[in-house]
């Protein structure tokens, strides 16, 4: 009986590990990876050879590519084991048209730490008496009543 307590335990002590669980999206080894890219040289198709199709693009006077890495890994147990990030990598491309890379900008987690966010917002461009406001709320009423029965009902109760 023994042996067989001592084999739980050992099993159950075997499955322990003290390595920390890494959780990665994105490229691997984004930093290096972005040095081999050279600005004015570089194209498309070198791009997607090296580091694969882009996490985010956008479209303006020249392509913008968005390349991501992040690792994550479990806290402290004072954390109750909650997922903190120890790497944060983004690459920003800028390829013009041609298919050249024109511009490369890379941040990691402490770039990203000391960049300035604004907080001012953008108020709406309508009021209530607009005619944006006035249509949005008509067009809101024939969704929510599309054969007007409830203007049929009111008519019938303000009649008694």
């Amino acid at each position: 009986m023994n042996k067989l307590y001592i084999f739980l335990l050992f099993l159950i002590l075997s499955n322990c590990t003290f390595k920390p669980v890494v959780k990665h999206h994105g490229v691997p080894f984004l930093e290096k990876k972005q040095t081999v890219l050279i600005v004015n040289k570089t194209n498309k198709n070198d791009i997607k050879k090296i580091l694969g199709n882009p996490s985010t693009t956008s479209k303006f006077d020249n392509d913008i590519w968005i390349y991501i890495e992040r690792k994550q890994t479990q806290s402290k147990i004072k954390n109750l084991g909650r997922m903190k990030i120890f790497k944060n990598d983004v690459l920003v491309l800028e390829i013009d048209k041609y298919g050249i890379l024109k511009n490369k900008e890379f941040y990691n987690k402490d770039d990203m730490q000391n960049i300035k966010i604004v907080e001012a917002t953008t108020k709406t461009g309508f009021r209530k008496k607009s005619f944006i406001y006035d249509f949005m709320s008509s067009m809101r009423q024939k969704i929510n009543d599309p054969l007007g029965q409830r203007a049929k009902k009111r008519k019938e109760i303000r009649q008694r």
